[in-house]
């Protein structure tokens, strides 16, 4: 099946222009970031499910990948170290993931954890334990770049395998209190349905509006999205907007009696509304696309 992204986004400067970032679309929605050290030339690629889409990138751009971040332990996100093992590149490679899970990351070198610090070429980057998603899940920052795996999504955030919603809510709202300008590079393509969803429970929301024509517009050209920033999934993830009396009354009118006092109840409601796919319903009339 062809990948939902056939203009993949042009590479672009970060950690003040000390950084390079190349998106790479894999497999159906996957992306897979390579960052490249300015100075020294190092790349690393953060996750992917397979290694022949990044490879094919390295060889067609001149780029010589030496690492491997990953965020977490899903097949989508290891299986580049794995086909990386199958081909004989593996050995040799830097490999940084969690370091409570060694045996799921195959040939990693460098176990981190939250507060570690990763160094690519003469770039710091820290580790940020996001979890949720799935526990052991991990975050790298890089500067005003945010590679955040399947824990934050453009106007969504990742399914909770492990949970709780509590855990979750608490990684969301950590990332959410970054700087307004940090890119959100995260690991799919899923902002149109997530908008669709955002719109059923803020549909008076002028940012999200006006965010959901731009992304049709975007999408209808194949263009990728991804990154957004921390700014504008403040202004329009739902996930990020527990306090939004809008969000509240939605998500209560979904839940008719359940208890809503805290952000962390909210999340957990708003979470569970998406899964039931109501929102799936809607019609492209139905949103604020003329």
């Amino acid at each position: 099946m062809p990948h939902t992204v056939t203009r993949p986004r042009m590479p672009f400067l970060a950690a003040n222009d000390c950084l390079r970032v190349h998106q790479v679309p894999a497999a159906e929605d996957n992306l897979v970031w390579l960052v490249e050290c300015v100075a020294s030339g190092e790349v690393a690629a953060v996750d992917g499910p397979s290694a022949k889409e990044t490879l094919a990138y390295c060889d067609a751009n001149g780029l010589k990948l030496t690492t491997i971040l990953n965020t977490h332990t899903h097949p989508d996100h290891v299986g580049i170290n794995r086909d990386l093992g199958r081909r004989g590149l593996l050995e040799g490679m830097r490999v940084v993931g969690f370091s409570g899970r060694p045996a799921d990351i195959p040939g990693l070198t460098e176990g981190v954890d939250e507060g570690s610090v990763v160094m690519l070429g003469a770039v710091e980057g820290r580790v940020l334990r996001t979890e949720g998603h799935i526990d052991g899940h991990i975050s790298f920052l890089f500067g005003d770049v945010l590679f955040c795996g399947d824990t934050l999504f453009t106007a969504g955030c990742g399914y909770l395998f492990d949970g709780p919603p509590e855990t979750m809510h608490a990684s969301l709202e950590r990332l959410a209190l970054l700087p307004a300008e940090t890119r959100v590079c995260c690991a799919h393509e899923y902002t149109q349905d997530n908008l669709r969803f955002a719109w059923s429970v803020e549909p008076g929301n002028a940012d999200l509006a006006q965010r959901i024509r731009s992304t049709w517009e975007a999408r209808s050209r194949g263009e990728c999205v991804v990154p957004s920033t921390i700014g504008l999934e403040r202004r329009t993830n739902p996930f990020l907007r527990t306090q939004s009396s809008e969000v509240r009354a939605s998500v209560a009118a979904a839940w008719s009696g359940r208890e809503l006092a805290t952000g962390a109840e909210v999340f957990a409601a708003t979470r569970e509304l998406k899964d039931r796919k109501d929102y799936r319903l809607l019609g492209e009339d139905a949103l604020p696309l003329a």
